[in-house]
């Protein structure tokens, strides 16, 4: 595939660029500790949490309520964890619960993601193009060096992947055709969903994005125009 054309290339950022899981059960850990439950549970308190995404963003797609910031999302379905967890919510100060909330802000990168992305951005634009809100885009940026041109993504558009608009108004905030635009993610459902609205693709496999017994996205699963071994080697294969 030829990169003549592209202009900008756009990411998807939890379990993309970051290792969302691993975080977020770091900062569980002591959470649960400190409130008499198994810091052994961290990993299964993320893996809840993150279970209470899609849900969320759908009731934003459906026009069920209006469109919601990540963040909003995010503590509305901390509570619901939880009471999965045998936690009362209104035992909790609510400045705990929001300093949990903020796990989200402080994920750690994939060894391969600032070296990859500071490539890119010798020669393309780089932008997020991911569900999370603004100032969680810009809280991970500053905490992991992610080196952005711009934070876009839904907050900016108005709508969650993997809804047309999510795509296609990231293009056009850009002042870019879609086909200008590569789309890079670990999850094949959402470079399907950019392929239809003319986003060239990029493939890396994060095999590790859900635990060691991840059994999903685990290679390409679609006729994307690129496939790397992660960020580095995608930059190679895009020219840098």
């Amino acid at each position: 595939m030829t990169t003549a054309d592209v202009k900008a290339c756009v990411f998807d950022v939890f379990g993309t660029l970051v290792d969302w899981r691993g975080g977020v059960a770091r900062e569980a850990a002591a959470f649960l500790q400190k409130h008499g439950r198994n810091a052994q549970d961290a990993d299964a308190f993320a893996d809840a949490w993150r279970a209470q995404y899609q849900p969320a963003m759908q009731r934003v797609r459906s026009g069920e309520r209006p469109f919601t910031k990540l963040d909003v999302l995010h503590r509305e379905n901390l509570e619901a964890v939880l009471r999965e967890f045998g936690i009362d919510a209104e035992q909790v100060e609510a400045t705990e619960l929001d300093d949990l909330n903020l796990a989200w802000h402080r994920l750690d990168p994939w060894p391969d993601t600032v070296d990859g992305l500071a490539r890119l951005k010798s020669q393309y634009i780089i932008a997020p193009l991911s569900n999370g809100n603004v100032r969680l885009m810009i809280d991970m940026a500053k905490h992991g060096g992610l080196p952005w041109d711009a934070i876009l993504g839904a907050e900016v558009a108005q709508a969650y992947k993997p809804s047309p608009e999510a795509y296609l108004r990231t293009a056009e905030i850009l002042a870019l055709s879609p086909a200008e635009v590569c789309m890079v993610a670990a999850h094949n459902s959402d470079l399907a969903a950019a392929q239809k609205c003319g986003l060239r693709t990029a493939f890396i496999a994060r095999p590790y994005e859900h635990g060691a017994s991840q059994t999903t996205d685990l290679q390409p699963e679609g006729n994307w125009d690129w496939v790397a071994s992660d960020l580095v080697d995608l930059a190679k294969r895009l020219g840098v």
